[in-house]
């Protein structure tokens, strides 16, 4: 899968080890690294499990369109699709097994 970032800073934190262990610490950086290897070597976001330890779900409100992985309570990987057009079902759902890119918005404690 593409992945491209929000910030040029997240993704200067996403490829360093030492700067994603200095913004999220050094338990939240190994799971990072795990999620993000795990979305690199997907096909589709539908390869991405919706059950633990990943949790891939879609959000609603403020991050509605985007979807989140759990990291480690409270905290969330958050992202969107950024396939151009946004891949859609007949009935207006995301297209999941078409969703090849997304964009890494950041990680944090939306509740």
């Amino acid at each position: 899968m593409n992945i491209f970032f929000k910030t040029t800073k997240l993704e200067k934190i996403f490829n360093s080890e030492k700067e994603l262990v200095k913004a999220y610490g050094q338990e939240k950086a190994a799971i990072i690294k795990k999620r993000m290897v795990f979305l690199r070597a997907a096909n589709n976001l539908y390869q991405v499990p919706i059950t633990p330890p990943y949790c891939r779900h879609q959000l609603k409100g403020k991050y509605k369109g985007c979807f989140a992985l759990i990291v480690k309570h409270p905290f969330r990987l958050i992202f969107r699709p950024v396939n151009d057009p946004l891949p859609v079902l007949d009935d207006g759902g995301i297209d999941l097994k078409a969703v090849t890119s997304i964009e890494i918005l950041g990680v944090e404690d939306y509740h």
